[in-house]
């Protein structure tokens, strides 16, 4: 910009010292009679020429203020979009970070504009920056892989034998088979699409190498007024685990309650509608409806929407070193023979109502050396309709309360309870997955974490398993590493 302001006074400095010169020439070419008015017509277009340059020097200063003015305000409205969509997704107030969190998003912010040579004189203003967050790559996807590998041992088999008394669960509530297995890696691509859309896909390869996409929606990123639209196949918002990726999860697998209730987590296509009061307390609400392709969903039901969900989210920081965050949460879906690991089919409606409470605590918001985060859910749930053609109106409940300490930098104990129960079922139906035979399904969980940085984990756990009238111990070794750009955790 400064280069065009100072080339223009050159060339204007060097035709106002070119023109005593010229005149100077004249001067000697004519006769020395040469009249005055020869001389005030040179000095008329001197002045003439000292104006016009005088003018487009002007008019150059101008066009660069306006554009440094435009870059600013496009900077600026970039720079809120990108805090409002962090504030979003974020979904909670700010507190000590999850111990053992794997690696928060590795962003990078687009390199600075530079100013771009036009087709006519000087420069045109830099290329104006694009609203809405910039994440990895700008508008090119991030690609990251979470590889989760374990070995199993147990006193009794795992994997499709296992069952929850009293439930008729779906295909996901196992412990991983005896030995050694892949778990459930992911590979996620994330970008922003333009100014107004951001975009996210997620494949899953399970210890069976099954490929499955997990998750594949847009989102929006500068809906005014706390607002924020999802579309597309994603996890419900439900609950205080069901959002998270598995590699994510504070224990290796899901606890009782989500395996029985949610066959680990709930995910379908739909679309989800999010607001966050303008409050200094944090105020979310949502809501959600679904195809109901999914457990505890199924077939589709009501012309392909059979599932629909609420919940909202408060919290706040208690004081420097604590924070917490509450949650109510409500799911009801429409099945249409929804078959179990036996067989059975369930026909009729389900609800569920989901309780959440979270507390976390770090020395003056510092978790790097010593942190604490406790968490505890309550579920509630009934399914009314048909079950292999006799009419049930069947309620169960659970719970889960755990606790992670990080003692020491890297490593972490952790225990966790939980416990489901169910109304007796019909006498006509003795012996199916809905009767739980008088037991009351129960597991208590231990583990010792030792995280190599925040890009890798190492766990050993221990379960004590009385999901059904067997009991279990179980002894789970696990690896988790993330690389490549990837979003920031939840709350």
């Amino acid at each position: 910009m400064q280069i065009t302001r100072y080339a223009a006074s050159a060339f204007a400095a060097a035709a106002l010292a070119g023109a005593p010169t010229l005149a100077h020439a004249q001067t000697q070419a004519s006769p020395p009679t040469a009249n005055s008015g020869d001389i005030a017509s040179l000095r008329h277009d001197m002045d003439a020429m000292k104006q016009d340059y005088e003018a487009r020097i002007n008019a150059l200063e101008t066009r660069l203020e306006q554009a440094e003015a435009e870059a600013a305000a496009a900077q600026s409205a970039a720079n809120a979009a990108q805090a409002s969509s962090a504030q979003a997704s974020a979904g909670a107030p700010a507190g000590p970070a999850t111990p053992g969190a794997a690696p928060a998003d590795q962003t990078a912010s687009a390199a600075a504009p530079v100013a771009v040579a036009s087709a006519d004189q000087g420069y045109s203003a830099p290329p104006a920056a694009a609203a809405g967050p910039t994440s990895q790559n700008l508008y090119n996807p991030g690609i990251a892989v979470a590889l989760n590998g374990l070995f199993t041992a147990a006193s009794h088999n795992t994997g499709a034998s296992e069952r929850i008394s009293g439930f008729a669960a779906g295909s996901d509530i196992a412990h991983p088979a005896r030995g050694f297995s892949l778990g459930e890696s992911e590979v996620s691509f994330s970008a922003n699409i333009d100014p107004s859309l951001a975009g996210f896909m997620d494949f899953s390869i399970n210890d069976q190498d099954q490929l499955s996409l997990e998750e594949a929606y847009v989102r929006t990123t500068d809906l005014p007024a706390g607002f924020t639209v999802k579309a597309g196949r994603f996890l419900s918002g439900i609950g205080y685990i069901n959002e998270r990726h598995a590699h994510d999860w504070s224990f290796a697998n899901a606890s009782l309650p989500y395996r029985a209730f949610l066959d680990n987590q709930f995910a379908d296509d739909g679309v989800q509608v999010r607001w966050i009061a303008p409050t200094d307390q944090f105020l979310e609400f949502g809501a959600e409806a679904f195809g109901g392709d999914n457990y505890p969903a199924s077939g589709r039901a009501n012309n392909g929407v059979g599932a629909y969900s609420a919940f909202v989210h408060t919290g706040s920081d208690i004081d420097a070193s604590s924070s917490y965050l509450a949650a109510l949460s409500y799911l009801h879906t429409r099945a249409i023979n929804r078959q179990d690991a036996s067989g059975d089919l369930f026909t009729g409606d389900s609800e569920l109502g989901i309780a959440s409470l979270v507390y976390k605590w770090a020395p003056e918001g510092n978790p790097l050396v010593h942190n604490l985060v406790l968490a505890g859910e309550y579920f509630y749930g009934r399914d009314n309709g048909r079950f292999n053609g006799v009419s049930i109106d069947q309620a169960h409940q659970g719970w889960y309360a755990q606790g992670v300490y990080q003692f020491m930098p890297q490593w972490s104990v952790g225990l966790r309870a939980s416990g489901v129960s169910s109304d007796a079922a019909p006498l006509a139906l003795a012996g199916t997955e809905i009767d739980d035979m008088g037991h009351n399904p129960f597991e208590l969980t231990a583990l010792l974490e030792y995280d190599t940085s925040e890009f890798g984990r190492i766990r050993v756990q221990y379960s004590h398993d009385e999901a059904s009238t067997t009991s279990n111990d179980v002894v789970m070794m696990q690896y988790t590493v993330i690389y490549g750009p990837h979003g920031a955790h939840r709350y």
